[in-house]
């Protein structure tokens, strides 16, 4: 069975299917999924998914690509989404400078902000981090009481083994499957299996050999191939694992 920890089944690309899709998940073998927001409106989706559906949690939060958005009020929105018991995480947040590197203060701003609440509310925090590896790592040793998931890792060796030491975890997804992955297989060596989650990033970062389509949760056994392939596992074994630490990360039972 397997944890999708990070799937945006609130994207337009579901709109067509979205009930009958999610419906039919745990009959192939996915046992939970984690939607994140990436707004307001998207984080109010996240929800409503976890309160409809029984195997489904969310995660609120602000995206640095929503900065625009960003206003004096977003804290409390969150705040007030978050007291919903099947909100199990803060997120996605973080710092985005492959789009943009013109708004640096005000990413950095939503993201302390973010991360202030989550220590506030003790929840765990879903990183977004693209283009920022020295200023994210820089915040969240700020918050060494709050425990992360550096989303989509594609950090180097040295960084995984230094955000392990300080006992956070890294969730990879489909783009470990690409042949452009180099620095892929030296990550997850370095990543003990106790810290690893898998994730689709849905409906984005389709696995080798549907890349370019739309990802969904049932394409997780990819990567959980992949990485079992670096570690010497099964699929099944990688899949048990990280099904664990997404309960134990998110606090479910």
């Amino acid at each position: 069975m397997y944890f999708d920890t990070h799937a945006h089944y609130d994207d337009v690309k579901f709109d067509e299917d979205r009930d009958s899709l999610i419906e039919s998940l745990p009959l192939k073998g996915i046992a939970l999924v984690l939607n994140p927001g990436c707004k307001e409106e998207s984080s109010r989706m996240a929800v409503g998914f976890a309160e409809k559906y029984p195997f489904f949690y969310a995660a609120v939060g602000w995206h640095p690509e929503e900065a625009e958005s960003w206003s004096d009020s977003s804290v409390g929105i969150l705040r007030g989404l978050a007291a919903n018991p099947k909100v199990k995480a803060i997120g996605e947040i973080g710092l985005d400078y492959y789009w943009t590197s013109d708004n640096k203060e005000l990413q950095k701003k939503m993201f302390v902000s973010q991360m202030e609440l989550a220590r506030e509310l003790s929840l765990p925090v879903i990183i977004h981090d693209r283009e920022a590896h020295a200023d994210c790592f820089e915040i969240v040793r700020e918050f060494p009481d709050v425990k992360t998931v550096f989303h989509c890792y594609s950090g180097s060796a040295e960084m995984a083994r230094q955000l392990i030491a300080m006992g956070h975890y890294l969730s990879f997804t489909g783009s470990i499957t690409f042949k452009n992955a180099r620095k892929a297989p030296e990550v997850i060596e370095a990543v003990p299996m106790d810290r690893i989650m898998l994730e689709t990033d849905s409906p984005y970062l389709a696995p080798t050999p549907f890349r370019g389509k739309r990802n969904d949760s049932t394409l997780l056994p990819y990567i959980a191939e992949k990485i079992g392939e670096i570690k010497g596992l099964s699929a099944e074994e990688v899949a048990f694992a990280a099904l664990e630490n997404g309960k134990r990360f998110f606090g479910i039972e």
